[in-house]
């Protein structure tokens, strides 16, 4: 059998005696170098993550205050829309309709589907990736998403005005013999809610919109009161929380003297209202309640924008600043930007951090700032300009193509 020796004493020998693996100096220098070493890789990761960071900020900044001086345009594809035909991009898709129909076609100009009817002057409402598609006077809303058409409601009475959900939830005024009517039906065309409405008793309902997820409407009703005007806001909450209120009502809010002809939600939580002397924000995703209220003097507002993070009012200007003013207002009812341009638009647009302003012939990009970052001119009238997921390329239709625009 082997002979196993113990080694201990003949290695404290060699080392003059000294025992490392119970020498407290070696222990000590061991957890030094270890420590140094922690600290060594520690900042050395820091100072990786540091020049990243300046790295990354630099480009974004650089990015951002770039100017684009050149826009490429090249065409996707030839197409054909009629002289009456509107274009609005959804979701990144182009639709398009008139008179006689609707129909989706992707960025490259095919055509994904189409829906036929007859209208005497269609009115579209957009809600995430839905369009919905009614006349004034008429009976039919057609519901449809970019996938295709979704169902049709017919409302039996004459519609007053309509909204839609991204879940394709339509509301509608009706008119009545006695009463006004307000409908919810689902995209197929099934009732899910309906309330009545009279001059007397809750005034006429102006404007209404739903929220996303479908479950508030906002409703402005105009009410005549000791010879002049009241306007009261009221939101009804189709979820679990209205469901023991008389009429789902949740809350709302009454402006005498004052006359509000718009209402929209942003998102779930967050609605605002326009009226004739100011601008007033609704947070909440149960029952509303009043966040901000901005007066406005007695400018005539041109045009009302919106996405779900601000809301664009334009006004004609005075100043040699230039000949229109946009004030941009977050979500909270802040002013976040005032900003000037003399382009006689025909549509404003709030893109991924981006302002775009345009007509037939001309476009102006501004970004969250204000500052100007591209301002051209068409080679062919524009009826519709489309943000893509790149910032600095645009889908353009005319009547005759489908181009993309890329920044330069």
């Amino acid at each position: 059998m082997a002979e196993v020796r113990d080694f201990t004493d003949y290695a404290k020998k060699l080392n003059n005696g000294v025992d490392y693996e119970q020498s407290p100096v070696k222990s000590a220098s061991y957890k030094e170098k270890i420590r140094n070493h922690k600290l060594r890789v520690f900042f050395r990761t820091i100072g990786i993550i540091s020049a990243v960071v300046i790295v990354i900020s630099a480009i974004y900044v650089s990015w951002r205050d770039k100017q684009f001086s050149e826009a490429v345009i090249t065409i996707d594809s030839n197409i054909s829309n009629g002289m009456d035909s509107k274009i609005i991009g959804l979701s990144g898709y182009v639709i398009q309709y008139s008179k006689d129909g609707v129909s989706c076609l992707d960025a490259g100009g095919k055509q994904l589907w189409n829906q036929t009817y007859e209208m005497q002057n269609p009115i579209a409402h957009t809600s995430g990736n839905i369009i919905a598609i009614g006349d004034y006077n008429g009976h039919n809303i057609y519901v449809s998403n970019i996938a295709g058409a979704m169902g049709t409601v017919d409302t039996n009475l004459p519609i007053r005005n309509f909204c839609v959900s991204s879940q394709g939830v339509v509301a509608a005024v009706l008119d009545g013999t006695d009463v006004t009517w307000i409908y919810l039906y689902d995209s197929t065309g099934n009732v899910l809610a309906n309330f009545k409405t009279t001059m007397k008793d809750s005034g006429y309902p102006i404007s209404i919109s739903l929220s996303p997820n479908a479950e508030l409407l906002c409703v402005s009703y105009l009410y005549p009161e000791e010879g002049s005007l009241k306007t009261s806001v009221a939101f009804f909450n189709f979820g679990s929380v209205g469901q023991n209120s008389i009429d789902n009502y949740a809350s709302g809010y009454d402006y005498p003297g004052v006359v509000v002809p718009y209402v929209q939600f942003m998102n779930s939580s967050t609605a605002f209202a326009v009226s004739n002397d100011r601008i007033m924000f609704y947070t909440g995703d149960q029952k509303p309640v009043s966040e901000a209220e901005n007066l406005l003097g007695d400018e005539e507002i041109r045009s009302i924008y919106y996405n779900e993070s601000y809301v664009g009012l334009v006004f004609a200007n005075s100043t040699e600043d230039g000949d229109y003013r946009l004030q941009i207002y977050n979500t909270s009812g802040d002013l976040s930007l005032v900003t000037y341009f003399d382009l006689d638009y025909s549509e404003i647009i709030f893109g991924d951090r981006q302002i775009i302003i345009y007509n037939d012939d001309e476009c102006i990009i501004k970004d969250m700032s204000g500052h100007d970052k591209y301002a051209g001119t068409f080679t062919e009238a524009v009826k519709a300009v489309i943000p893509t997921n790149l910032r600095s390329r645009f889908t353009l239709v005319t009547s005759s193509y489908i181009e993309t625009m890329n920044l330069k």
